[in-house]
């Protein structure tokens, strides 16, 4: 499927910057120095993992053979980043992804970005030309034995989940443009429920509804939003990023809610609406409303579970009802992630399905 920007109104939590942390931390940090060579096969063997987001690699061939080249100089260059995952013991890069990544290309031999081979290009005389193979041995064992300082932090409390990792991520990668919140989270909370976010994108209802593919992961949002508010609606507090973060990170492995009741959740609900509201469910002068979509997928989805809905169209006929509500209008246009505002919209659009046959 093609990838677009799909533009969506108001409440969106990507959007919440100013808001504060609400909790503090209790985190340890040290220092580790790691030679070229065995980083590369920590990363081969997955003991070190680089996220991996959708822009992926960026370097060109030439900024790529300038990093090599300054290692293969002896010149110092920038450190790197990696967090400790709790449950694994393993090492997810928070920052130096791009130059962890031509490392790897350059061992491996292929310049992936062109699926060409390797070959250091606009480098000093004596390197231009050459791959990891073709370097001589002085300067292969050079390159080898060359260090790459590594800060590395594991949070010690809460215990619970490495929410904090989120936010020394967001704060300290700089590989390309600023990443959105899911973005992180899909690095941060890689698994089964990430696994299983992805492929419920790929619902046909859920795609004619929202659009193509979002290259920013936000149609991927939307439904761990949903899942966050249906679940634990009822304990939600702001900011909402940090809600979904907390919620993603407890059912990372699937814990609470298995692949298959959140994939029929999912899939039973965006289904009716589809048949219901057709495309243009959710959108409000013309876009789609994350407000609207997280109280009345939560609404359905609550009629839902005492059993299936005969009627479409009155479920058609009530969305319309409480498309004029204006105390719902209200709650899903001004300050949409205030606990008020987010309790009133879903205790509205609970109220208005809950009745249909």
């Amino acid at each position: 499927m093609a990838e677009s920007e799909t533009e969506t109104e108001d409440g969106y939590p990507s959007d919440e910057l100013s808001e504060s942390l609400p909790l503090k931390y209790k985190i340890t940090s040290y220092g580790a120095d790691y030679p070229v060579d065995g980083l590369v096969k920590r990363i081969i063997s997955g003991d070190i993992k680089i996220p991996e987001f959708q822009r992926g690699y960026v370097w060109s061939l030439t900024k790529a053979s300038s990093f090599v080249e300054s290692l293969l100089l002896g010149l110092p260059v920038p450190g790197i980043f990696l967090s400790k995952e709790q449950d694994t013991e393993k090492l997810l890069v928070i920052d130096g992804q791009q130059r962890l990544t031509t490392l790897q290309y350059f061992y491996e031999g292929i310049f992936k970005p062109s699926g060409k081979e390797f070959v250091l290009r606009d480098v000093q005389a004596e390197f231009n030309g050459a791959t990891y193979k073709t370097l001589g041995d002085e300067d292969r064992r050079r390159l080898d034995d060359s260090i790459l300082h590594a800060t590395i932090v594991k949070q010690d409390e809460p215990s619970e989940d490495d929410s904090s990792i989120y936010h020394v991520f967001e704060r300290l990668n700089t590989g390309g443009s600023l990443l959105r919140p899911q973005e992180i989270r899909s690095a941060i909370y890689h698994g089964e429920f990430n696994q299983l976010l992805k492929e419920l994108n790929t619902n046909k209802s859920w795609r004619a509804i929202f659009g193509n593919l979002d290259s920013r992961m936000r149609d991927q949002e939307l439904i761990l939003r949903f899942f966050a508010l249906y679940y634990r609606g009822n304990k939600y507090k702001k900011p909402l990023r940090e809600f979904l973060n907390l919620y993603m990170g407890a059912n990372r492995h699937l814990k609470y809610q298995s692949a298959q009741e959140l994939s029929g959740l999912f899939d039973q609900t965006i289904t009716l609406v589809s048949n219901s509201l057709g495309n243009d469910a959710f959108k409000r002068y013309r876009v789609l409303n994350v407000a609207v979509f997280d109280s009345v997928t939560v609404g359905i989805a609550r009629r839902l579970a005492r059993g299936s809905i005969a009627s479409p169209k009155s479920v058609k006929e009530k969305y319309s009802e409480l498309l004029g509500n204006q105390e719902f209008v209200t709650a899903t246009e001004r300050t949409t992630t205030d606990e008020e505002m987010v309790k009133t919209r879903i205790n509205l659009a609970t109220k208005a399905f809950a009745d249909i046959q």
